[in-house]
């Protein structure tokens, strides 16, 4: 029997891995003006999704050409690699989508948030694993009115390593107290099934737009834990626990058992 649930927020709970691969690529549009379309930018962000700032926007910074551009700015920002131009700009760009509780309103996975409230209200501890910064999961948390659902939150502020490491997710079990391998991890990215399995924590991968095609590419996980469709989550949700159980008793068999 799982002990935890551990939710990861962007792409999970919240559609605001959409909102910031558009900060991404408004701007990196204002750094090529006329030379780059917003679609092109967010389909390249598809392939980092997940990452840390500084993964993306050095990664989005080579795939397009904007180096150079990004650096004529560096004194402008007053920083010292090109990367972080992007990042500042792609986050003030983000946090005025914030600024707008309704955005965030209507950007819920309404299934995935409905299997928080279900776990939740069974009375097993939760806790969030997200990338993002502690003032935007705040932010985020109190808009949504989630912010008690979970026993405790990790932000990319809490970890050295980003995601696919798997510190944020061992961090998190630890303040629950409760062994990595009996928590049971939601997530929708690669970096982030990764670093689950990382940490010996079983996953169960609820797709998005922004990394369906990764995980139809890549064997990251076994199919029958991915899930395309967010209803049909409880169901296997369901399954995954009564597989763990089965795993769990071929473990520890008791005596004169079968």
């Amino acid at each position: 029997m799982y002990k935890a649930v551990i939710f990861d927020l962007d792409g999970t709970l919240v559609q605001t891995e959409k909102l910031k691969a558009l900060s991404y690529a408004r701007a990196a549009t204002e750094l090529k003006r006329g030379g780059l379309v917003e679609e092109e930018v967010i389909e390249g962000f598809k392939e980092v999704v997940g990452r840390s700032r500084k993964e993306v926007s050095t990664y989005l910074l080579s795939k397009f050409d904007l180096e150079q551009a990004a650096r004529s700015r560096m004194d402008e920002f007053q920083v010292d690699r090109p990367w972080q131009v992007l990042a500042r700009l792609r986050l003030a760009i983000y946090n005025r989508m914030l600024d707008d509780p309704e955005v965030l309103l209507t950007h819920q996975w309404p299934h995935n948030v409905e299997l928080l409230e279900r776990v939740r209200n069974n009375h097993l501890p939760c806790g969030l694993a997200t990338m993002s910064h502690c003032q935007q999961v705040r932010r985020v948390l109190d808009v949504l009115g989630l912010r008690e659902h979970f026993a405790f939150v990790a932000g990319r502020d809490d970890v050295e390593h980003p995601k696919p490491h798997p510190e944020i997710y061992l961090l998190v079990a630890s303040e629950l107290g409760v062994p990595p391998m009996e928590c049971l991890v939601i997530e929708d990215s690669p970096a982030g099934v990764q670093a689950a399995q990382a940490a010996g924590m079983e996953v169960i991968a609820v797709t998005t737009p922004f990394t369906r095609q990764a995980f139809r590419e890549k064997a990251l996980l076994d199919r029958r834990w991915v899930v395309e469709n967010p209803a049909e989550l409880p169901n296997t949700m369901w399954q995954r626990l009564l597989a763990h159980q089965r795993e769990t008793h071929d473990q520890n068999p008791k005596p004169g058992g079968v």
